[in-house]
């Protein structure tokens, strides 16, 4: 009788494949694409999202311009959390996004040099500048423009204080600004221009010293979310969770603003 109901049951999967398929059970566990500028905040979040609800959400993060591509290319990705609103854009365009979005933070940029750094953190970038005259500075970090925003916004500070030119042949860049954080927090690189909500982590604090660089020195880096066409009702619980107080706490406490500058 067992194998009798076995054969029974994989034979209606093989009919009838949209009565149960692994994608349909994975509908119950968002899977949330997110930028690698909020994965301390939003760990933290999507456990206070368990704890209120007893759902439960799957994180992947990465650079916003490689997930977006991703994205394009068909990844069962439900939600996507970018860190430019642009890619949000891209993909509403491309009918990929189910509508715009909203912003759900907006980042910041901070210098980082490690413990032992012959740079001083200073936020006007003046002993950044001598180090590169005098030869102290070796090697830069920063995410890659290409495909990370925080890289974008990078460029841009270095671009206002005409040190981008200069630093071009020194910079080690990070495929995401997660990944450039840890080039400088390691000591690989003598400082380096990353997230604020990674440079205030315990483990960065403790591996170096970082300041807050005024935002009227990049775009501002307006990140935005949007539920994905494949994404269902799990999704969007989670989606209309972040726009709620509770979640909006823990950005700022991450160091991100919310509301739209």
């Amino acid at each position: 009788m067992m194998c009798l109901t076995r054969r029974l049951f994989l034979t209606l999967l093989l009919l009838f494949p949209s009565v149960y398929t692994p994608a349909a059970a994975a509908q119950d566990v968002p899977t949330v694409a997110a930028a690698a500028s909020i994965q301390y905040a939003l760990e933290e979040i999507a456990a206070a999202y368990e704890r209120d609800t007893g759902a439960k959400v799957r994180l992947v993060f990465g650079s916003s311009g490689n997930l977006s591509r991703q994205i394009v290319q068909g990844a069962p990705f439900h939600l996507f959390m970018s860190a430019d609103e642009h890619f949000v854009y891209d993909l509403r365009k491309r009918g990929a996004a189910v509508d715009e979005g909203v912003v759900y933070a907006v980042g910041r940029v901070a210098l980082f040099v490690p413990k032992g750094s012959a740079i001083e953190a200073d936020a006007q970038l003046a002993d950044l500048a001598r180090a590169i005259d005098d030869g102290r500075l070796r090697k830069f970090a920063m995410a890659n423009p290409e495909h990370a925003p925080y890289g974008v916004a990078a460029q841009e500070v270095l671009e206002h204080k005409g040190l981008w030119t200069e630093l071009r042949g020194r910079t080690v860049m990070g495929e995401s600004i997660s990944q450039a954080a840890q080039y400088v927090a390691s000591g690989s690189a003598q400082a380096g221009l990353i997230a604020l909500s990674l440079a205030t982590q315990p483990n960065f604090r403790r591996a170096g010293s970082y300041v807050l660089l005024p935002e009227a020195w990049h775009t501002p880096l307006r990140q935005r979310m949007v539920v994905l066409k494949r994404g269902g009702e799990s999704a969007r619980n989670f989606y209309d969770y972040l726009q709620q107080p509770a979640a909006q706490a823990i950005f700022k406490k991450h160091g991100f603003e919310t509301g739209e500058p």
